[in-house]
């Protein structure tokens, strides 16, 4: 692969993974006007964005197996015709309940783009590369939480908020179309491959009985849901607890960003000195230690505004640097069923994730100890499945050669 054709193929595997984010946060700044316009309230509002994250939980079960049946693209057509579709929809809603349920398919059409590019990671570049590749589509990644807000506001404010949809709708036709005519087939369909409930769960339970799948998908997924927590309580936390301004929140959450972005990328150069593996026990265990020096400090009030933002940017650091290698050691071992392996590690990310913010609404205060606790739960849990689960992989997949070799 040349070097053109390899930044070309990873810039498309990147727009179809920022396709779902973008979806979430360009509408975001929408909710008061979209709730004038279909007289409601923005707590209704916030209903479609629920049904958003089921339908996306949703959709990483139903496209693993399509991907695997029928090949990458096909399944990755019809994902992004349902998406395009379900967007003109929105933007001729008008009721709340249409834009729930809509929004609901247009997640399930976004997930195909989600699913398929994780599992072209692993049909495309040799085994040595997935984590770095996956380092390069989390930076394309963390473009959403920075411009799509923004974008969203500026037209909310000049255009009305309907407009969002029809730039969402443009995004995945421009998508689909590099896709059918710039991104080759990366697995050819395998009719032997069935579709029936059985086979389809047995499918699911043949991967998540692999030990390297369930030890890193699992220890990834814990560590991965202190981004999600961050998410949830960081309004609360920042805009109640410590009183800043909307406009220094968006600061303060891009800032945040930046660190879960470049910590990623940091990920690249470690790589070149370490394995996987021993990155990843690293990073957990730093995120252990700091989620709880930020839990104690916390509840005696160690921290201000500058030593919260500090604990964070540490926790999402760790974050970014230890998802990209738990998703490709996870995935290593498969080779005929990687989209089933990618759709599965897609749903327990969002489900533990999804979970750990339900515990912050249960456990809601005005202070940030709900948050550093559920974070350093999540962490421990994570690094405690990456020590044992590590015991029981007999013949691991190192990603760092591409060979398998026996799990010390």
């Amino acid at each position: 692969m040349t070097k053109k054709r390899y930044f070309f193929t990873v810039l498309i595997l990147g727009s179809l993974t920022a396709l779902g984010p973008f979806s979430i946060d360009m509408y975001l700044p929408g909710f008061p006007a979209i709730a004038k316009s279909l007289h409601t309230t923005t707590a209704q509002v916030s209903i479609s964005l629920s049904s958003f994250f089921v339908g996306l939980a949703v959709g990483q079960l139903l496209y693993g197996p399509l991907l695997d049946r029928f090949g990458r693209k096909k399944p990755l057509y019809v994902g992004l015709v349902l998406y395009i579709i379900a967007s003109a929809g929105c933007y001729f809603a008008t009721s709340i309940e249409t834009l729930i349920i809509l929004r609901f398919i247009q997640a399930i059409g976004s997930c195909a783009a989600g699913v398929a590019s994780m599992a072209m990671v692993r049909d495309i570049f040799p085994l040595e590369e997935n984590a770095k590749i996956f380092a390069l589509l989390i930076l394309i990644l963390g473009a959403s939480p920075m411009i799509a807000p923004t974008v969203g506001g500026y037209v909310t404010v000049v255009f009305g908020w309907h407009l969002i949809f029809v730039i969402l709708g443009a995004m995945a036709l421009l998508i689909l179309l590099t896709v059918i005519f710039f991104l080759p087939e990366s697995y050819k369909a395998d009719p032997s491959y069935s579709l029936k409930p059985k086979p389809i769960i047995n499918s699911f339970l043949q991967v998540i009985k692999e030990p390297q799948f369930y030890t890193y998908a699992f220890a990834g997924a814990f560590a991965f849901a202190g981004l999600f927590v961050y998410v949830s309580a960081s309004p609360i936390v920042f805009m109640e607890v410590f009183k800043v301004s909307a406009k220094t929140y968006g600061w303060i959450f891009a800032t945040l960003s930046v660190g879960f972005i470049g910590s990623s990328q940091v990920n690249n150069l470690l790589l070149k000195k370490f394995k996987s593996e021993q990155i990843i026990r690293i990073s957990l265990s730093i995120q252990v230690i700091t989620a709880l020096v930020f839990l104690i400090g916390s509840i005696y009030g160690w921290f201000g505004l500058g030593g919260t933002i500090g604990m964070i940017f540490i926790l999402l650091c760790c974050v970014g640097i230890t998802s990209p290698n738990a998703s490709a050691l996870s995935l290593a071992p498969f080779e005929k069923n990687a989209g089933t392996a990618s759709a599965l590690l897609g749903a327990l990310q969002l489900g533990l994730g999804a979970l750990a913010t339900f515990g912050v609404s249960v456990f809601n205060s005005q202070s940030a100890v709900p948050m550093a606790g559920i974070m350093e739960s999540t962490a421990i849990i994570g690094l405690l499945i990456l020590l044992i689960g590590a015991l029981r992989i007999k013949n691991k997949v190192d990603v760092s050669g591409g060979g398998a070799v026996v799990a010390h």
